[in-house]
């Protein structure tokens, strides 16, 4: 009897290891190292990864497996609201990416969430990024400016 339920147990065991490398086969596989992102910290201005910066320079990275460590030449960035121009396919000094474009943001966008897509070896990548409001550039003729005696009564 005991060993019926052994022998039956280990049969179970063997159909569902069976089962989960099957399916284990069957799922695909993550591409490693492939990342995109809006803009990269620096080492004197943090929380700039996937935002966009107004008045500011701006670059698309992505890291693609390519020839050694430039990317493909058909790799290519994609957004809705971003003009891309000016790649580079070879890699950056201090950013893991080997590929890079500069942006500008296309006139009328609202603040919001958008997405950033590299297309790498026939795939697409997709991140998303950050708009800000708009701050006031200029301060408005007449107010009052800190430290200048203005406010004092």
């Amino acid at each position: 009897m005991v060993r019926r339920v052994l022998a039956g147990m280990v049969a179970i065991g063997a159909a569902v290891l069976a089962g989960s490398s099957a399916g284990f086969a069957q799922q695909p596989e993550a591409d490693p190292g492939v990342k995109v992102q809006l803009n990269d910290d620096t080492a004197y201005e943090l929380g700039l990864v996937n935002k966009y910066v107004h008045g500011d320079s701006n670059v698309a990275l992505a890291q693609c497996p390519g020839d050694g460590l430039k990317a493909p030449k058909s790799t290519t960035f994609a957004s809705p609201v971003l003009s891309i121009g000016k790649y580079d396919y070879g890699p950056l000094i201090g950013v893991p990416a080997n590929i890079s474009a500069e942006v500008t943001l296309k006139e009328g966008t609202a603040p919001g969430s958008y997405p950033l897509t590299v297309n790498c070896n026939g795939k697409s990548y997709t991140a998303t990024f950050s708009v800000p409001a708009r701050q006031v550039g200029a301060v408005p003729a007449g107010a009052a400016h800190a430290g200048d005696g203005s406010m004092a009564s």
